[in-house]
């Protein structure tokens, strides 16, 4: 790697402010706790990166001190919630998310930092490449949702470490079917083409999702049973960034292995896209990119540093596994429910192999469904890039699918979360995604998000 990219990927713009003056901590014991093991889950994604993909004695260093970090902004938002008490902060919290900056008053200065950073975008977002990067990603129909369910969600959880944030938030007796549809529901509104402009739906429920996962971390951190010796802490940099990742590079190597072809200019932009929504969320600027190839480089130094499979990824994998039986179908549910499910399992052996199914707590399956789709899949991607002026009909029926997928999920539109009224003072969740998604890995070894 040239001495420039690892600029970009270790902050050339800086992390977030207040992130660098404490003093080094140690770090935590999960830190490349198997590293060897990580290299050979990841072996396969190495293939598809050109030069050597190792971290630097530097870069492994920062990585691990990265484990320590959370998101000063936020976090300052729900400290200041505790001082002030949850039923007065709640409803400006929600204010603030709806109105911006202006619509809270002077005294909650923490939720105005916050909200004045969230709406004052970055110099370096480019709304046309953002755009171009929703446009994409809408092309990539209901098949597109699936890989990344599957490639981006079910792959990750063989980061043991990471998973212990999903299971002590509940995250089994929540159940996966209801974590699917609001995490569909919030990539839908992120993928509008105006969807992460400043209070458009997408911003918002990404801000959203930012205090509840700084909400998490308070609640966590003061838990006794969290582990921050081994763990770090709840909801940290390393494991936002490997939710990014799940998003945006693990996303897109997964369509490659289905057979979807992409110009390298349009692959760059959802890139670009995941690098907004990934600023929004509290992901330091140090830990994200603007394109593929620095991406699955990122990818492999994340997945380097996670700890290995543990009962953990079993017990979340096979609950996603069955995930389609709750889902709601117009017609023969039994039938299209068990159909699904083979249909998920097929994809994660493509992406996983043997050993990550094994890893995953799931029965061995044969990827007929990636197979059987890939060589149609791959004549309509060069029917698209051949015939350009397919593509906006095309996009109108792939996101009527993903719409479809998304209704059948949640059995219902798609609804932001401040649409919802909980009941007073208590925060609601309603269409914001997992409190941190599982990390991604690399199909088919690796992987995952997230």
């Amino acid at each position: 790697m040239s001495a420039a990219t690892n600029d970009r990927m270790w902050g050339s713009d800086g992390p977030t402010a207040g992130t660098t003056s404490k003093p080094a901590q140690s770090v935590p014991g999960r830190h490349g706790a198997d590293r060897d093991r990580a290299r050979a889950l990841a072996a396969r994604l190495k293939l598809t990166i050109d030069g050597d993909p190792e971290p630097s004695e530097q870069d492994w260093a920062e990585l691990g001190q990265a484990l320590n970090r959370g998101d000063p902004l936020a976090d300052a938002v729900i400290g200041w919630m505790r001082q002030i008490g949850r039923a007065h902060a709640w409803p400006m919290m929600e204010r603030g998310l709806h109105g911006g900056p202006d619509a809270v008053p002077n005294e909650a200065e923490p939720l105005k930092v916050f909200l004045r950073q969230g709406w004052q975008m970055p110099t370096w977002v480019d709304w046309r490449r953002v755009k171009r990067g929703a446009q994409v990603l809408q092309g990539t129909g209901e098949h597109g949702l699936m890989v990344l369910r599957d490639a981006g969600l079910m792959a990750g959880y063989q980061a043991g470490a990471i998973n212990q944030t999903l299971l002590k938030t509940g995250a089994l007796e929540r159940g996966a079917h209801k974590r699917i549809a609001e995490t569909t529901t919030w990539w839908l509104a992120c993928t509008e083409e105006d969807g992460l402009q400043p209070g458009r739906p997408g911003h918002r429920m990404t801000l959203h999702v930012r205090l509840m996962h700084a909400l998490v971390r308070d609640q966590l951190s003061r838990s006794p049973e969290w582990d921050a010796e081994w763990l770090g802490q709840p909801i940290n940099q390393v494991d936002m960034q490997a939710t990014y990742l799940a998003f945006s590079a693990v996303h897109l190597l997964g369509l490659r292995l289905t057979g979807m072809l992409f110009a390298q200019e349009d692959a760059d932009a959802v890139m670009h896209l995941w690098r907004v929504m990934g600023w929004l969320v509290g992901v330091e600027d140090g830990l994200m990119c603007d394109d593929e190839a620095t991406g699955r480089v990122l990818m492999y130094r994340n997945l380097a540093t996670q700890a290995p499979p543990d009962e953990s990824s079993a017990l979340l994998g096979r609950a996603l596994m069955n995930e389609p039986l709750q889902r709601s179908y117009p017609f023969a549910r039994a039938l299209r429910g068990r159909f699904d499910r083979e249909r998920h399992l097929s994809l994660v052996s493509w992406f996983l192999g043997p050993e990550g199914l094994r890893n995953l707590g799931l029965p061995a399956r044969q990827p007929w469904y990636p197979l059987m789709l890939m060589a149609p899949t791959m004549a309509g991607s060069l029917a698209l890039r051949t015939l350009p002026v397919l593509e906006a009909p095309w996009r109108a029926i792939a996101r009527r699918q993903q719409r479809a997928h998304q209704q059948g999920l949640a059995g219902r539109e798609p609804q932001a979360p401040w649409n919802a009224k909980p009941s007073a003072g208590e925060p609601h969740g309603h269409g914001a995604p997992d409190p941190v998604g599982p990390p991604p890995g690399g199909p088919p070894t690796d992987q995952r998000s997230g």
